[in-house]
């Protein structure tokens, strides 16, 4: 075992000897702050142009014109006639264009560094979305205060919007007793939890319990079961059949409340492309990391549903009122868990598939085609556990982070590369083993032998994932200068315990010195002492003479970690201006 372990370290360092070769001679990165806030959240004016409303037929925004997700386009559109083209066509995928030089994302209109940059408390990853004003108290509401204001018309889940004194606004659903209760509402707000965490914007998400006579109708509503029913009449009787289908506790019922997103409402936004009335928008969709990584986070709680009617855009003006007036920017929202954690589709062999096999799946055909059907698949022995039939088919056994798919191609999830898997990897793994069940026990389901499945398979799984994404690259995160000559990190991969300890063998070789030392400390965590090669005085700040590269392997990845710095002299220390992950040592 010891000749094996030597061998092994000899070809690494061989191998970081030869990229401190090759990084030595080309200077990448320019002495500077890396960028950790976008320009996109900087106030812009949007064109203006005629909008009619209901009390205005010639109203004037100066807002975003609003986009309204097609159904029937999207999935048409991913489904058939996107790969159509690129089967035709050339297609080219690079690596994402929003990336800093500390090879993560600023924040940004559309992610918020929370997790990946510094701790969330449990209290933190409860309230997600939510702050202390938008959180309801059903327990102390008068009968007859909330007001249900409007129906629901689109969705397969029934619910309404109502209105709350003092909180606002507030998009509500019901849970059937026939498809998955509890689940529902449990997945809802953990969903909204996870992707808040992450670094996503959501809306504040609750699971409450209210007396059916706290909820009061106004006359005249009508809804709709589903994006293609007929429109009904949404009065008493209807919304006592919602309530009396829901799920109960102690005489009340159990819903879902999603509070109103603020701002001016400009509908949802593509996975593709940009939005051409916002002058902030100027970078593809589809080469946003955050867009593409949110392919890992998706399948860890299988969140199939991951589509662009799933999200929303809202418009921030700098002035109060009107809502819709210039300057202001946009600010881009993920909704709707509710399609996660194990959900069913009306057709069981359609839900044995979802998170394996897009709906329709054209490789999955063709192989299919030209074996006679004969390719053994996994869905075949799909299973789902014995008394936690409420969360479907989601499991650990069938997991396969790599082939993962949601219900059909969202093409930046189509584009994510091993470094975009690799940033989200290290994201979520600050999710620790109680931050998990803290999760599972948002579900707040009555049986606790849900909470303890929900909180092992989710465990389950992000184990899975984490073994997947942080073995590759260099998991070295959170790097920094402790001191004048000291670079410090953690490596997430052996901290979340991904292999023995004894397999973490460091090496790290600058380009100016040689060889460094390289000290362990609990928890992962590693640092590399630097030999200063410049003085305090002399050549400028950002001499060639000052630039340093050190090489790091930490004997399990098969990529180094890349650190480029300046070394400003024994008095001022190094300074870390850029980091990169390669592929491979060699």
């Amino acid at each position: 075992m010891k000749a094996k372990t030597t061998s092994t370290l000899g070809l690494a360092a061989a191998a970081v000897v030869g990229l401190v070769a090759c990084a030595s001679g080309e200077r990448r990165f320019p002495l500077r702050d890396p960028m950790w806030r976008d320009t996109d959240l900087v106030s812009v004016n949007a064109r203006c142009h005629e909008e009619p409303t209901d009390k205005d037929p010639h109203h004037v925004s100066c807002a975003p014109t609003p986009y309204k997700a097609s159904l029937y386009w999207d999935g048409a559109d991913n489904l058939f006639y996107r790969p159509l083209s690129e089967m035709l066509g050339v297609v080219s995928s690079g690596e994402s264009v929003n990336v800093n030089s500390m090879d993560e994302i600023p924040d940004s209109s559309w992610f918020t560094n929370r997790l990946g940059k510094g701790a969330v408390t449990l209290e933190e990853l409860r309230l997600g979305g939510c702050t202390s004003d938008v959180v309801l108290d059903p327990e102390h509401a008068a009968d007859g205060s909330w007001i249900i204001d409007k129906g629901k018309i689109e969705g397969e889940t029934p619910g309404f919007r109502m209105k709350v004194p003092g909180k606002g606004r507030y998009f509500v659903k019901a849970e059937s007793l026939s498809n998955s209760p509890e689940r529902m509402a449990a997945s809802g707000v953990i969903g909204a939890a996870v992707y808040h965490a992450a670094g996503y914007n959501t809306a504040c998400e609750q699971v409450i319990y209210v007396r059916p006579s706290t909820l009061k109708l106004v006359p005249g509503l009508v809804s709709r079961q589903g994006n293609f029913g007929d429109f009904k009449r949404f009065d008493q009787k209807a919304l006592d059949d919602m309530l009396a289908s829901s799920t109960h506790r102690d005489g009340r019922v159990r819903l879902t409340a999603s509070a109103w997103i603020p701002g001016h409402g400009i509908g949802q936004f593509r996975y593709e492309g940009t939005r051409d009335d916002d002058p902030n928008d100027v970078i593809p969709h589809e080469d946003r990391r955050e867009l593409r990584g949110m392919r890992v986070l998706a399948a860890w709680i299988d969140r199939h549903d991951a589509r662009e009617a799933n999200t929303f855009d809202t418009w921030f003006a700098d002035a109060k009122t009107p809502a819709d007036s210039s300057p202001g920017h946009v600010v881009h929202y993920q909704l709707d868990m509710n399609e996660t954690l194990g959900s069913l589709w009306a057709w069981d062999e359609i839900s044995r598939r979802l998170g394996q096999s897009y709906i329709v799946d054209w490789a999955d055909l063709t192989a299919d085609f030209f074996s006679l059907g004969s390719i053994a698949r996994p869905w075949d022995t799909v299973a789902m556990t014995t008394g936690r039939e409420i969360f479907g088919y989601f499991d650990v056994k069938h997991f396969d982070p790599d082939g993962w798919k949601n219900e059909y191609p969202n093409k930046a999830f189509s584009r994510m590369t091993e470094r975009d898997g690799a940033w989200m990897a290290r994201i979520l793994a600050h999710f620790t083993p109680e931050m998990v069940a803290t999760l599972a026990k948002m579900g707040d389901f009555t049986d606790p032998g849900n909470t303890a499945f929900l909180a092992t398979t989710l465990q389950g799984r992000l184990d899975r994932l984490l073994e997947r994404y942080l073995t590759r690259l260099s998991s070295i995160a959170d790097l920094r200068m402790e001191d004048a000559s000291t670079l410090c990190g953690v490596d997430l991969a052996e901290r979340r315990g991904l292999r023995d300890p004894a397999r973490f063998a460091y090496r790290a070789r600058s380009n100016k010195s040689g060889w460094v030392t390289v000290t362990r400390r609990p928890a992962g965590g590693v640092c590399v002492t630097l030999p200063h090669v410049a003085a305090d005085g002399g050549a400028r700040d950002d001499a060639p003479e000052r630039y340093v590269s050190v090489v790091i392997a930490d004997g399990v990845a098969q990529g180094p970690l890349v650190a480029h710095l300046y070394d400003l002299g024994p008095s001022r220390g190094y300074r870390l201006v850029g980091i990169e992950r390669p592929e491979r040592l060699n």
